[in-house]
């Protein structure tokens, strides 16, 4: 599944979607943005490399941060309805919220291997959190986890 695709899913629709990045560090935002046309669908993005961010914009437990790290399912689960608020404005809401977080390397985070990885999908319907185990270095990891949670929004969206 392909970014465009995503798009031309919310667009017919009538839907926004925004990310919370974290080990992709702004990827996916660029991955949907490369797509002509984007600005129909697309509200925006956060990069919430640090910690601290994921909890003050898009409201992610402290305490779940602080049992269970970053690296985490319902890290990546809050973080992606967490960017559905953080983006809605007056002029209208993000109806979808992405979400990754992970251990891109080169060394294992809060307890986690290089290569673990969350990606999350919230909708107005439901939210979809899925755990990857991924390999390769750290570039490689990055660009496989924009691919899944492109793929895993797909699947949720198409599933309604």
């Amino acid at each position: 599944m392909t970014a465009a695709d995503l798009l031309d899913t919310l667009v017919e629709r009538g839907w926004t979607i925004a990310c919370a990045e974290s080990l992709t560090g702004g990827l996916l935002t660029s991955t949907l943005v490369d797509v002509p046309g984007a600005s129909r669908a697309v509200r925006g993005g956060v990069v919430a490399y640090d910690t601290d961010v994921k909890r003050a914009v898009l409201g992610v437990d402290a305490d779940l941060l602080v049992r269970r790290g970053a690296v985490d399912a319902d890290v990546a689960r809050q973080m992606a309805e967490g960017v559905r608020t953080a983006l809605a404005t007056a002029a209208g809401p993000a109806h979808v919220g992405l979400a990754t977080t992970g251990v891109a390397g080169p060394d294992p985070q809060d307890g986690q291997a290089v290569g673990t990885v969350f990606v999350a999908v919230a909708s107005p319907v439901e939210t979809q959190v899925r755990r990857l185990q991924l390999s390769g270095d750290r570039s490689a990891i990055r660009r496989a986890t924009v691919v899944e949670v492109i793929a895993l929004a797909q699947e949720t969206l198409s599933a309604r």
